[in-house]
């Protein structure tokens, strides 16, 4: 597969069709007014592609803001949806590290945040495989700063559709899974961190998102994620 990273205002009709298409063959309740009203609150996506035909994508909100005085970057994940076909490739986090990098370097000097919402097992999983440290997580409670941080960001991004008591954003027509996707398989659930998910997330069959908040930063890398980084050239279109 090869990756395309494309500022939103250069997106191409027949990718949002493609797009639109491929997140409605694999979750139910989605909505055409609901997709475009999620692209327009982004600025890039990042295309994922086998020849001509679209294998997956991942919306981004990529922006500036301050927390406690301090100048930082985010980075805000949106849809994203990879078909099943495609889920033994590793193209989605090598294309979406090295997507975040190049957006990253023309603000080198801030700190970079991604915030993350997630109704999916596999989803949330990334977290563990390629950073050391990020929220929330089965075996250390969220310190208050990173908590801050996180409850300040969502509410930019969710609003009302936040609980900060839950920390979970239920979105009034949420995307659910359609049944052949749903449910964690049995091989999977005594892993500790998909478990904690399934605990702290019991609705994410209904579509409910666990919000969750790492640094992105080299030295937060596990030994997996230094593998991905640097990743092979990106095509940026600009």
């Amino acid at each position: 597969m090869q990756a395309q990273l494309v500022p939103m205002q250069r997106l191409l009709p027949e990718d949002r069709a493609g797009m639109y298409a491929l997140l409605n063959q694999h979750f139910v309740g989605v909505r055409p007014e609901v997709f475009a009203a999620d692209l327009q609150q982004k600025n890039w996506v990042l295309l994922l592609k086998q020849g001509e035909t679209l294998q997956g994508f991942s919306t981004l909100h990529f922006y500036e803001t301050t927390f406690e005085g301090e100048a930082i970057a985010v980075v805000y994940s949106g849809d994203t949806i990879v078909d099943p076909a495609a889920w033994t490739s590793s193209t989605l986090p090598k294309a979406w590290i090295q997507a975040i990098d190049s957006l990253h370097r023309a603000h080198p000097t801030r700190k970079l945040y991604w915030l993350l919402i997630c109704s999916g097992f596999r989803t949330y999983r990334f977290l563990p495989v390629f950073w050391q440290e990020f929220y929330p997580r089965y075996d250390r409670p969220t310190p208050a700063r990173a908590q801050a941080l996180l409850d300040q960001l969502i509410a930019v991004e969710a609003g009302s559709d936040y609980d900060p008591a839950r920390g979970i954003v239920r979105f009034s027509h949420p995307h659910q899974l359609r049944d052949r996707l749903q449910g964690i398989p049995v091989e999977r659930q005594n892993d500790p961190h998909i478990q904690f998910f399934a605990q702290r997330n019991p609705g994410h069959a209904a579509g409910d998102e666990l919000v969750c908040l790492t640094e992105i930063h080299p030295d937060n890398l596990t030994r997996a994620g230094r593998r991905v980084w640097p990743v092979e050239s990106l095509c940026l279109t600009a």
